[in-house]
């Protein structure tokens, strides 16, 4: 069951971008790219390819991109799709995967600035700045759903039993929005970013990468897909726990929720001014803060019963 479940989680790894392309190329009205064309953009011209290195960089340059994917798989080993057990669990786990997607934020952070570069300082600086930000969103969604459940692994969180009652719908549903969001400022899609741009005066997150090439650049890909993905399975079991707790309904609920609102935003939405960055982050932090108040009284409320 664990190895269905690592399955379901590189699927939608490797599924959501191909939707999200779709899907913006349809509101579009064109034709657009084919639905695994990243796949073949990184097989080919991504893995072929070996590595250059400037002198000016040292190991830890080297050493990124290689932390960055070890640190997404690992943290997506942590996620259960539905009721189906992880390959990786352990009391506390949710800490341990906030701070190995940090870590892999770190290790990109630090690869930018051994760099020298001016650009890539700005982009490991704004990256640094949305990451703390965006961190106590991340924990307080985890709190609410250790609160509601009693537990702090997400495979106790999702077993099916430990999340119930009516009046916690719209605390997950809620809870799952929030990770949605998340999404939008980890992955570094629009509102806050856009991976399509080459003005690196406007970049966070690619202007970390641009000294990156062949098989390097196509790790931060996948760490990239492997992160979006683990978020996005975590927002389905929030919802799929309200109503029908299994892998069947979380696993297309997630590459769903997550492919229809990136791609949607992307069509219908300019990106942010970099100032206004902050405050979209902040405000997604304030639900956060809303969402865990919530649960807290409900929890309240049920023990007086």
């Amino acid at each position: 069951m664990a190895a269905l479940n690592t399955l379901l989680l590189l699927l939608a790894a490797l599924a959501i971008p191909g939707l999200i392309n779709r899907t913006r190329a349809l509101l579009a009205g064109r034709k657009g790219i084919r639905f695994a064309q990243h796949l073949y953009d990184v097989r080919l011209l991504l893995l072929r390819k070996g590595a250059v290195y400037s002198p000016t960089t040292t190991a830890v340059f080297r050493a990124a991109p290689s932390v960055t994917l070890g640190t997404a798989l690992v943290a997506a080993l942590f996620v259960p799709v539905g009721d189906l057990p992880s390959a990786l669990s352990f009391e506390g786990d949710l800490i341990a995967f906030a701070y190995l997607l940090a870590l892999g934020r770190v290790a990109l952070i630090l690869a930018a600035m051994d760099t020298g570069s001016s650009f890539e300082g700005m982009g490991a600086s704004r990256e640094a700045l949305y990451g703390a930000l965006v961190e106590p969103a991340l924990m307080l969604v985890f709190g609410t759903l250790a609160l509601l459940s009693g537990y702090t692994s997400f495979d106790a969180i999702f077993s099916g039993d430990a999340v119930n009652g009516v009046q916690l719908v719209v605390v997950l549903l809620l809870a799952a929005y929030v990770l949605v969001k998340i999404v939008f400022t980890e992955a570094g899609r629009v509102p806050v970013d856009d991976p399509r741009t080459h003005l690196e005066l406007t970049m966070i997150h690619e202007v970390m990468c641009l000294d990156y090439c062949g098989v390097d650049l196509a790790y931060i890909k996948m760490a990239g897909w492997l992160k979006t993905a683990a978020l996005s399975v975590l927002a389905a079991d929030a919802v799929a726990a309200t109503c029908c707790p299994r892998w069947w309904a979380a696993a297309p609920l997630a590459v769903l929720v997550t492919g229809l609102s990136v791609g949607i935003v992307e069509s219908t939405q300019a990106r942010n001014k970099l100032a206004r960055n902050t405050t979209f982050i902040l405000t997604v932090a304030a639900l956060a803060v809303l969402v865990f108040f919530t649960g807290y009284l409900l929890q309240l409320n049920i023990g007086l019963q």
